[in-house]
């Protein structure tokens, strides 16, 4: 073989050598980007209808809004549901993210019910093909006739999706300011107080992704055995807490108070106090329960603190449980500091305040704690309601009389050491999709994703498709330098081999 024709031989043979590498290189890295991911923890931002809510509680419906299933207040007119769960799939943008939580309007009283009821709950957004749809359980009652309706899961409003992308992310995935537009379903769910075709609030969400697809997916951890959790309730009759939270929001209309445009404050959270949206949670409970006398005593860690303007500086700590005779009792120690703490907010509200005030062991709310017994390895209250006492009243320096109705408490205690407490409102990561009143709508540029540092080093992160890009390109040299090898083979082919 002639040195021309070994050199062309050896310099095909590199060519595909390079092409072989290059392929089996990126392959991997497509099949990984494949992989479907798990949605897991994330919130939905929701003002439903911000005239609705004005409607409700005006003069005319003299209603209320009451939050459920640890549903939140995020500004001054929107609901955050909470604790995403679903799967995306990045090769084709298909995303599911259902939520939790919900709200309750009541309005136009007639006598011992309402005219306007109306519930709103388990929020699921679903995207597919460059659509979207808003759906939620319902429950209502009809304007005019009071007929009562439960649907579940009605497809509610359909969302504005123009020029997003929803391919190729890694997580979280944020979605801001998306219209939405009222159905035909929707309105008939909706009790007839709108036509299909109306105008909803905007709907903003974030949520985490995990790798793996399904609802649980790789992450979601084995339950303990039911057995342990069983025994240990039957054993525990008497004797010392093993672990213990109380959870507990304070009251709604006093934390939009302290970030609203008078206090225009903020809570911040020490010694191990968690923030679950709606409520904030006291952990690491230790004390001692007594199935038989049904008593309870509880102490907890954590301390909550409310800052604002107007001198709003009040601080809850030393968090305690007491439960007697059927009647439970929540203490906390009281600091307010300033010019006049809470009494001096409620006084640029408009409403009687009082001065800085300290408390020790103050029993600030009363709450109904009747058969305490165990279930589980747990003992538990859920939601029960919560009544101001003369301390509290004094606590928050007068901006609520004695008596008030405070947000409901839930509480649980484990008795043994395999027994799990309920989890938190699952947030999700700090990625929140940030509100934009002013936008007309979403742009080819607000990506609905975005990448975490932790998910820079990730095969399936929005990275790889600028990679496979790139190896494209090689590919693409690649295969002209094969190609121009292969015209001059040809050409000298033509003439002859030694010409």
């Amino acid at each position: 073989m002639s040195s021309s024709r070994q050199a062309r031989a050896t310099a095909r043979a590199g060519a595909v050598a390079v092409l072989t590498a290059l392929v089996g290189a990126l392959l991997p890295t497509a099949a990984a980007h494949a992989e479907d991911r798990t949605v897991q923890g994330g919130r939905l931002d929701w003002g439903i209808k911000s005239s609705f809510q004005s409607y409700v509680t005006g003069p005319i419906a003299q209603g209320s809004s009451t939050l459920q299933g640890g549903a939140a207040t995020v500004g001054g007119s929107q609901f955050r549901f909470h604790s995403a769960k679903g799967s995306y799939d990045p090769d084709s943008g298909a995303f599911s993210a259902g939520f939790s939580g919900g709200v309750h309007f009541l309005g136009h009283k007639k006598g011992s019910s309402y005219e306007l009821d109306l519930t709103i709950s388990r929020p699921t957004v679903k995207i597919s093909g460059g659509s979207g749809t808003l759906y939620a359980d319902m429950l209502s009652k009809e304007k005019g006739t009071g007929k009562v309706t439960s649907s579940a899961q009605v497809p509610l409003a359909t969302l504005g999706m123009a020029g997003i992308d929803m391919k190729g992310g890694s997580g979280p995935i944020a979605l801001s300011n998306l219209p939405a537009t009222l159905t035909s379903q929707g309105a008939k769910a909706f009790a007839g107080y709108y036509m299909a075709g109306t105008e909803l609030d905007r709907v903003s969400l974030s949520t985490d992704l995990t790798a793996g697809s399904g609802t649980g997916g790789a992450s979601k951890k084995p339950s303990p055995e039911p057995s342990k959790s069983a025994e240990s309730g039957k054993k525990a009759k008497t004797g010392r807490i093993e672990d213990a939270a109380v959870d507990w929001g304070v009251r709604r209309t006093f934390r939009e108070y302290v970030t609203g445009s008078i206090a225009r404050g903020e809570w911040t959270l020490r010694a191990g106090a968690q923030d679950g949206g709606a409520l904030f949670r006291f952990p690491r409970g230790k004390g001692t329960y007594d199935e038989k006398k049904q008593r309870l005593d509880a102490d907890f860690a954590g301390t909550v603190r409310f800052t604002g303007e107007h001198g709003l500086d009040l601080a809850l700590s030393e968090v305690a449980v007491r439960v007697k005779d059927g009647k439970g009792t929540l203490f906390a120690d009281v600091d307010s500091k300033g010019s006049g703490g809470a009494g001096s907010g409620a006084k640029a509200s408009g409403k009687k305040g009082g001065e800085g005030v300290t408390l020790k062991k103050a029993p600030l709310v009363t709450f109904p704690a009747k058969d305490l017994k165990p279930a589980d390895g747990l003992v538990s209250l859920t939601e029960v309601p919560c009544e101001l006492t003369a301390d509290g009243a004094k606590a928050f320096g007068g901006m609520y009389k004695a008596g008030s109705a405070m947000d409901p408490l839930s509480l649980a205690v484990a008795l043994d050491a395999d027994a799990k407490l309920p989890a938190l409102p699952d947030l999700g990561s700090s990625a929140s999709p940030a509100p934009q009143a002013k936008k007309a709508g979403p742009k080819a540029s607000d990506s609905p994703t975005t990448q975490n540092a932790a998910d820079a080093s990730d095969s399936s992160s929005p990275a790889v498709p600028i990679g496979i890009g790139a190896g494209v390109a090689v590919l693409l040299a690649a295969a002209v330098t094969f190609g121009v090898v292969r015209k001059k083979r040809a050409a000298t082919d033509a003439t002859g081999p030694d010409s």
